[in-house]
């Protein structure tokens, strides 16, 4: 039977590249659905971050001991730490600790990444260890390292015995009590910062060092064009967590030297801990909170506007 093709119904295509846009309905649907999967992260950030943070703001103008009614001291609990020696003494040892171990992390991270990015036999074994002090819980690390530093039989004294040194007093010392904690601290820690810097240096095309051997340069050479610029994503966000993180310091000291001997291990999240829940002061402690996320806050904002002159996106 003939069919004439002039009567069965045809249906347009649409052009190529473009799209019938939904109704008004289609889109208040579409963005009804948005706000369905959005909502459980809202409310857990509403809930865990924005309220705490109010609550914050607002108890650091309290003068409060958690047991009788707050009273209202506006901004007397700022005002008075630029009066407590403590405080200043805590934030110096926060500084010295950030500033000396997050470069010293970030060098013995960096300087493993390089040696472990090669495929050699139990290269896989090798990688592992160095990162099980990192997933070693701090507490029981910062048990281990209180007998490695015991000033008569402890593993470093006896080892700069050898050589004829005098090993100092590492916890009960002044002058060495922090360096301690720095040291153990980055022993512990520069496991996160090598597999970070040996994923990045995996992603970098090898076509690149095969360019730059071709061309004559030297491993030096290769890894100061080419090795460094390609990580600078990878050493940006090593250096924002380790800061961060550093500025946090607590567990170690407080186990290790109870940040003494007087106050030169005394962090400031340590400070903040002590009075809020040892003195019960938690509206001073709560001021001191806060200007702890200011010195983060400022010091990350500045990282990121550094960031544009030092970190290559473009590979």
């Amino acid at each position: 039977m003939a069919v004439n093709v002039d009567t069965v119904p045809t249906t347009a295509a649409a052009p190529p590249g473009r799209r019938r846009r939904p109704s008004g309905a289609g889109r208040e649907r579409t963005v009804l659905v948005a706000w369905l999967f959005l909502l459980p992260s809202f409310l857990g950030f509403a809930i865990f971050t924005v309220l705490p943070v109010g609550a914050a703001a607002v108890i650091s103008l309290l003068d409060w001991n958690l047991f009788s009614a707050p009273r209202w001291a506006a901004l007397d609990n700022f005002a008075r730490l630029g009066s407590d020696p403590t405080f200043w003494a805590a934030l110096r040892n926060t500084a010295i600790f950030t500033f000396t171990s997050v470069p010293l992390t970030i060098a013995v991270s960096l300087a493993l990444g390089v040696l472990l990015n090669h495929a050699i036999r139990w290269i896989a074994l090798f990688r592992s260890l160095l990162l099980l002090p990192y997933a070693t819980i701090t507490v029981a690390v910062a048990f281990v390292w209180m007998w490695l530093y015991i000033p008569t039989g402890g593993l470093f004294n006896t080892v700069l015995g050898w050589f004829g040194i005098d090993g100092p007093a590492w916890l009960v010392s002044e002058h060495w009590a922090l360096p301690a904690l720095v040291i153990m601290s980055v022993w512990k820690s520069f496991g996160f910062g090598m597999v970070i810097f040996l994923a990045g240096m995996q992603a970098i095309p090898q076509q690149l060092y095969e360019a730059a051997m071709v061309d004559g340069a030297r491993p030096w050479r290769r890894f100061t064009s080419i090795t460094l610029p390609m990580l600078s994503p990878s050493m940006f966000f090593v250096v924002i967590t380790s800061v961060i993180g550093s500025f946090q310091v607590f567990d170690q000291a407080l186990i290790m030297t109870n940040g003494g001997p007087g106050t030169s291990t005394t962090t400031l999240v340590m400070y903040i801990y002590r009075t809020g829940f040892e003195n019960y002061n938690q509206g001073y402690a709560t001021a001191q909170a806060i200007v702890l996320f200011a010195f983060i806050a400022v010091i990350t904002a500045a990282q990121f506007f550094m960031q544009r002159r030092f970190v290559h996106y473009d590979q």
